[in-house]
């Protein structure tokens, strides 16, 4: 499947660093990814232990927080371990296999953030109905439905990256192996690929983002009719940390993805890669926990518990 009888293995041209500050950046990267696994997990094991939690809302953030782990622990294991090791070569499987789950994760990501502003819709704007709308079953069924989306829907741009023919360079201008940066070194007329990809990107970005869009007008026009001011600022509560999340992984993505190519850098493109490939997966937990009262009261009531015990 992988014609690549010239160039074996490819060398991350990463972020240049000096030697004093390599084990500062180490140690630094290093503390981040096990925040944002203990975030994560811990999340994840609240709502699952915690009976207040057990809604759709929460069930959809436990899903968003699974994804988060897979999300980070496909780039920055492998960019850790080039920092430590000063090894920064990566094998053309490897490489491809990296680029495809890191494309699968973030079309995960979309649709989820989709579905957590139509779970935010329904809460505020048809609250009578909402339970026997968004039952369990359904719960389930978008759950799943975002991740089949996305599996299969990257499959067929995962065997046009394995009959890629790489004869020249083999550096890669970045920390870990994305889209545009293979497609960038590889000898083979990449143009068919390239406008795929970017229609396929475009249609999950602004599909997803119209589709949330158009879900929070509604939830602020539902709002604005609220008589008090108490009841405001209560239904706004329960998604500002959702709209926060989506407004961070949104502003990052669009600059890599959807913006003109002209005046791209490479330099300004990694910066804003390690926004959202690493920095977006460590504040999700964060603000969650922070912003949401149940999320503080369940961590909190669990703290009790386990002093009890």
């Amino acid at each position: 499947m992988f014609n690549a009888s010239t160039i074996t293995e490819f060398l991350f041209v990463g972020f240049p660093l000096i030697q004093e500050v390599q084990l500062l950046i180490f140690l630094l990267f290093l503390l981040i990814y096990f925040t944002t696994l203990l975030g994560n997990i811990l999340i994840i094991t609240l709502v699952l232990s915690t009976s207040q939690l057990k809604t759709p809302m929460y069930y959809f953030l436990c899903n968003l927080s699974f994804l988060e782990i897979w999300y980070i622990s496909v780039t920055l294991p492998k960019m850790l371990q080039d920092i430590f090791l000063s090894t920064h070569h990566i094998s053309v499987t490897g490489c491809i296999a990296q680029c495809y789950f890191f494309f699968v994760l973030g079309g995960i990501e979309n649709y989820l953030l989709a579905v957590m502003a139509y779970d935010r819709y329904l809460a505020i704007c048809n609250p009578l109905r909402y339970s026997s709308i968004m039952s369990s079953v359904l719960c389930c069924k978008l759950a799943v439905g975002c991740w089949i989306c996305s599996i299969l829907g990257s499959l067929l741009p995962l065997y046009w990256l394995g009959t890629l023919s790489f004869c020249g360079s083999n550096q890669i201008n970045h920390f870990f192996c994305d889209v545009i940066p293979l497609l960038n070194i590889s000898c083979t007329d990449t143009s068919t690929l390239k406008t795929y990809f970017f229609v396929v990107v475009w249609n999950i970005i602004f599909g997803c983002l119209f589709f949330t869009f158009l879900s929070y007008i509604k939830i602020i026009l539902t709002i604005l009719k609220i008589p008090s001011r108490s009841g405001k600022s209560k239904a706004f509560s329960t998604c500002v940390s959702h709209l926060t999340v989506v407004v961070i992984y949104y502003g990052s993505v669009m600059l890599i993805y959807v913006r003109s190519p002209k005046g791209k850098t490479f330099e300004f493109d990694k910066i804003i890669s390690v926004f959202y490939a690493v920095v977006t997966p460590l504040l999700n937990p964060i603000i969650y926990s922070l912003r949401n009262i149940e999320v503080r009261n369940a961590l909190i009531f669990s703290k009790i518990r386990l002093c009890a015990n």
